[in-house]
């Protein structure tokens, strides 16, 4: 028996068969009531999949209805289901969506959680309604397994979710009504409803703004109110809704008199770089010039805007040798920076090689320890490559998971290690590589856990994970979980998104990776780079889409060129901050496929959003964007400063064809931007000062050309084309007659019980200014408002 985080054990809850569509042959709605994996008749099958489809399911008594289970058959089938909705209610004909989903094609019971929360408040269901609407056979009937609901059917809970639930929704009609009411200006009704039910509409701050605005008239006081809610912050969840929008700002380094002149990191990708917030300092290690490997190390310090070259050999003064496609993280109170992993080209993979070292720097001493010559003596991982690797820095535990390992075989499966002999070879066989799974190491006492195996191609349950290259993934410090997404494994594209919780040791999958929906996450890639904001709980995506290289050239180009596709490969679909960059699959259209597109993922709401998409590829676009945003690239590294809210991307390859050895040194900044609360109020003011206009505008022109000139023109952003365009658009009102009433408009005024509304512009004042109260509360948090909805809005056609 489970418990919810509610702290209330989820039961199993019994139910009948209440409806349905159809069936076919013996394959009856009441299979579905026993779980019977072995047995391929035991099973609901529609005699067609023609919409609507549906079982309804009746519980023996209401509950509140928190997860549904979908059994599988033993083996995949071609009528399973793919996509499917789930509704529920007290009544089968009044119905609300708990859920919309997938399902994957797999012998893999799935338990997938549902709505069962409002306003913060439990609700209960007596009917469930699951309606396929795809099959995994896209002309094949539907067919489901088994179905079992968990949650809370306890008497004594149900009947006060159900008193609770009642009284919110007659409470919510009442205040429809004083709504529709209000706007309608019936007086008489709305205080009579008011004072009998006692319901309130909204925030007494709001209805003083009703008051002021829409009765009195009184323009002054409204902005000084709305100025006093700007202040008290009353705007920040508005603010928090509103979708980011991409600020990049090139990065001119100014050494301050640095001795070396203008010193900075040449020209590179497959490098690392990691970022103390503390001291605003990034450092950046190693590296492919397009030649070779690289062993210097660099930090840049943020408020001086000034590179500092630490080391040009690290392994001269006691560190690691030159590489790539390593992986680094960083412990900001203890001051040291960890790395692990690295690429070798196949000459070089001789036993004496792949031994995985593992090197901690000591920032303060500037000093290199070997922590260890081989993890996988140890316990740790054996030498990888385009792993990943973060660090929980309260617990001083380091997180190491996926790559390639690297071995002396031929036959690694990784094409990026083998010889052009190799490739050219008939009995090459990817699925030979090898990868490495889920690792924690402990600093304190230096040591190694295997927390996951790779699957290596096993059937997975709802605890393994699948090991792959190019992923990203990320520690959230508040949760404490990694979340870790995407991936290429041998010629596998994975698109799945999961945590695990370092506490307990267990995964949890947000997506499966079976619901293809372009529009709504990032598009599949070959490159990502990821960043995590652990206060925001928000996760950003940036993705290039476009830049391949040619894989088959000469010995050398197709090693420098796999190398650092080997360090990015994946196809993000995901983000807690990810950079991805997607490459065209299809190195014949590399030219028309660059595009850019930046997705933030809420992690509260579960919910992707698209903030930036560009779609333009030609070089003339991308020349005259040049000093606006970066080139598309791959092999680039990317950090973020959690508390400015910055990141940071430098170097990588254009994936140039003509160009195969050209790297990139250019160093950019990404803000992410949403308006302040003092936009917000300039927005506001506007509002308010372009409707006072209006009013002026209709009784009295020359009142109304002095306020344009002085009030609404000091309310102007003049920078602003738009404001500034529409602004001049007002002074041509003043000669224009008044706008007629529109039918509807009439229709209200008619009805209101002030009969001296009748035709007169105290109905057009009314109306108007409704409308702008309307749109000035959008503002405000939605507990405070009136009701989004409108009453009129719920009478069908």
């Amino acid at each position: 028996m489970a418990e919810s985080t509610s702290g209330q054990q989820i039961q199993n809850l019994k139910y009948s068969i209440h409806k349905y569509s159809t069936f076919s042959a013996n394959f009856v709605p009441e299979n579905i009531l026993e779980d019977k994996p072995a047995d391929q008749a035991s099973r609901w099958s529609s005699d067609s999949n023609n919409p609507p489809q549906f079982l309804i399911l009746k519980l023996e008594h209401p509950a509140v209805v928190k997860t549904i289970t979908f059994g599988k058959y033993e083996k995949t089938h071609v009528c399973n289901v793919k996509k499917f909705r789930v509704y529920g209610g007290l009544s089968d004909d009044n119905m609300v969506l708990l859920l919309e989903s997938g399902l994957k094609n797999d012998t893999v019971s799935e338990t997938l959680v549902l709505k069962h929360t409002v306003s913060g408040h439990q609700f209960p269901v007596r009917f469930v309604k699951i309606v396929p609407l795809q099959s995994w056979g896209s002309t094949f009937n539907f067919s489901i397994w088994h179905v079992s609901l968990g949650g809370c059917d306890d008497r004594v809970i149900v009947q006060k979710c159900m008193n609770w639930y009642t009284t919110y929704r007659e409470r919510e009609a009442i205040r429809l009504c004083l709504k529709h009411f209000r706007q309608h200006n019936y007086t008489e009704a709305f205080e009579s409803l008011e004072k009998r039910t006692r319901v309130t509409l909204e925030d007494p701050r709001l209805t003083r703004l009703h008051e002021l605005l829409v009765c009195q008239g009184d323009f002054d006081g409204c902005e000084l109110l709305i100025a006093e809610a700007a202040r008290e912050g009353l705007f920040q969840q508005y603010i928090s809704q509103q979708e980011y929008k991409p600020q990049w700002t090139p990065i001119i380094p100014t050494p301050l008199g640095s001795v070396s002149g203008h010193q900075r990191p040449g020209m590179r990708g497959g490098h690392q770089m990691c970022i103390d917030t503390n001291t605003q300092t990034i450092y950046l290690f190693g590296g492919w010039d397009g030649m070779q490997d690289l062993s210097d190390l660099w930090s840049y310090h943020i408020p001086s805007q000034e590179w500092t070259c630490i080391s040009r050999n690290t392994h001269a003064e006691g560190g690691p040798t030159a590489r790539s496609c390593h992986k680094m993280c960083l412990d900001p109170e203890r001051r040291q920076i960890f790395t692990l992993g690295r690429y070798l080209d196949s000459a070089l993979r001789v036993s004496e090689n792949l031994k995985s070292d593992f090197y901690m720097y000591d920032m303060e001493n500037n000093k290199w320890t070997l922590v260890t010559e081989d993890t996988a003596s140890m316990g740790g991982p054996r030498l990888i490559f385009d792993h990943q690797m973060v660090m929980d820095v309260e617990s001083r535990i380091i997180y190491v998971f996926g790559g390639r390992v690297l071995t002396p075989s031929r036959w690694e499966g990784c094409v990026g290690g083998l010889g052009v002999d190799e490739i050219r070879s008939a009995s090459y066989t990817p699925s030979d590589a090898i990868f490495s799974g889920l690792y924690s190491y402990h600093v304190a006492n230096n040591t190694w856990v295997k927390l996951r195996e790779d699957v290596a191609g096993n059937p997975i349950g709802p605890q393994d994970i699948k090991s792959r290259i190019g992923h990203s993934m990320l520690f959230h410090t508040g949760s404490r979980q990694l979340y870790i997404l995407a991936g290429q494994r041998n010629k596998e594209y994975l698109t799945d998104f999961f945590t695990y919780n370092v506490d307990s040791d267990t995964v949890t999958y947000i997506s499966d990776g079976t619901r293809k929906d372009s529009a709504s996450v990032p598009s599949a890639g070959f490159t990502q780079k990821a960043t995590i904001d652990s206060q925001l709980n928000e996760i950003h995506v940036l993705s290039f889409q476009g830049a391949w290289l040619s894989c088959v050239c000469t010995h050398r180009k197709m090693h420098t060129s796999l190398r650092e596709r080997e360090s990015t490969v994946t196809p993000a679909v995901l983000s807690l901050a990810c950079l991805c960059k997607g490459l065209s699959k299809d190195k014949d259209k590399r030219a028309e496929n660059v595009r850019n597109s930046f997705w933030v993922y809420d992690i509260n709401q579960n919910k992707w959003s698209c903030i930036f998409r560009n779609e333009q590829a030609e070089d003339s676009y991308l020349c005259r964007v040049q000093n606006m945003e970066p080139c598309p690239r791959f092999a680039h590294q990317l950090v973020y400063d959690e508390t400015k809210k910055v990141h940071y991307l430098f170097g990588g390859n254009p994936g140039k064809a003509s160009l195969p050895k050209m790297r990139l040194d250019d160093f950019w900044s990404l803000r992410l931007c949403r308006p302040t609360a003092e936009q917000l109020l300039h927005t506001c003011i506007l509002l308010i000062r372009k409707h006072r206009f209006s009013e002026l505008a209709r009784d009295d022109s020359v009142s109304a050309l002095k306020y344009l000139q002085t009030q609404l023109h000091n309310a102007v952003d003049h920078s602003d084309p738009v404001q500034v365009q529409e602004f001049q658009a007002l002074a041509s009102t003043l000669f224009q007659p008044p706008e007629e009433p529109t039918l509807l408009q009439a229709a209200h005024w008619e009805e209101g019980e002030n009969s001296k509304l009748k035709g007169s512009n105290l109905g057009w004042h009314h109306n108007s200014r409704t409308l702008l109260f309307d749109k000035l509360t959008q503002f405000f948090p939605e507990h405070m408002t009136q009701p989004r909805g409108n009453l009129v809005d719920l009478i069908p056609y």
